[in-house]
């Protein structure tokens, strides 16, 4: 089992790049090289530099690499399309021309990848892990939805040899046990992969690891979170939209929350799982100044556990 560990901007709590409150960018590239990562997610388009040259030259200096780039907007609208598709081109043209991750891979498909999220609608963010009480989309809306990600897979395998993986997100119109179904019904496999993420599925009901068993075979990219699970049930029962309940630290370090990552590890071992994790940890960006301490101890965590 080949296993190589990735971050991302959102440790640091960079999701919006509008945010008034996000961390410098160089220090996310600084604290994620000090942390130990050789490789690190591309963040919201505009946080990192988005002329290659420079992204390139700054990725160099920190000895980092490039494992993913992410759509995370509305999928669903057609009034937003032409702005998902254009944001296609940039990411999967710098992922082009920059150090990108490692190719190790098994049967699953190797980096970089394009991780293609919806999310945008205020009512589904409201019931986050509510599979009750969330509005579902109408089949006309999930069909144009499943007709937008097709097309922007297509685009980033065709034109710049970028693999595509659908995640399944808390508080986005692709997020519970249904949905992910009719997701892999509605998508071949070799239009898009699956990149399931442990926090996500956990946040939305889903036990993980049956879920990972379930569609191993669509899986080429993973996502590790940890949820504190009184944290958790207390914005449940709140009623808290997913990046408040963030804010108010819902995720935590791995190893420090109710996901366990042993049996994680047991589970990829039987399975031989070569490729790229990354881990996660979203909060409020005016807490960044303990991500660094946080993603150092994620990652010594699943190291002491035979990562």
């Amino acid at each position: 089992m080949t296993i190589h560990i990735a971050n991302a901007p959102c440790s640091w709590g960079v999701d919006d790049p509008k945010n008034p409150f996000l961390p410098p960018w160089q220090k996310v590239l600084t604290e994620a090289a000090q942390a130990g990562y050789k490789s690190i997610e591309l963040g919201p388009w505009s946080y990192l530099p988005t002329d290659a040259s420079e992204l390139r030259h700054q990725l160099e200096a920190h000895q980092l690499s490039l494992v993913a780039g992410t759509i995370f907007d509305d999928l669903v609208s057609e009034a937003n399309f032409p702005a998902m598709v254009e944001l296609t081109h940039n990411i999967c043209r710098n992922l082009s021309q920059v150090p990108t991750a490692e190719k190790t891979h098994a049967d699953n498909l190797p980096a970089p990848y394009l991780v293609i999220i919806d999310f945008g609608n205020p009512e589904r963010a409201k019931f986050a892990g509510q599979s009750d009480k969330a509005p579902r989309l109408s089949s006309e809306e999930w069909q144009h939805m499943m007709q937008h990600i097709t097309t922007l897979s297509q685009i980033a395998r065709d034109e710049y040899g970028v693999r595509a993986v659908i995640h399944p997100h808390a508080g986005g119109c692709i997020e519970f046990a249904d949905e992910l179904e009719q997701l892999v019904q509605d998508i071949p496999h070799e239009v898009a992969g699956l990149c399931l993420d442990t926090g996500h599925l956990y946040y939305s009901g889903m036990d993980p690891i049956p879920y990972l068993n379930r569609y191993w075979d669509r899986i080429d990219y993973l996502h590790f979170k940890d949820v504190n699970d009184a944290v958790w049930r207390d914005v449940i029962a709140r009623g808290v939209d997913f990046f408040a309940a963030c804010a108010e630290g819902v995720m935590c370090p791995i190893g420090k929350g109710a996901i366990d990552y042993p049996a994680v590890r047991a589970f990829l071992a039987e399975r031989n799982y070569q490729g790229w994790i990354t881990i996660e940890q979203e909060r409020d960006p005016r807490n960044a100044d303990t991500s660094l301490r946080d993603v150092t101890a994620s990652l010594h965590y699943l190291q002491s556990v035979g990562f």
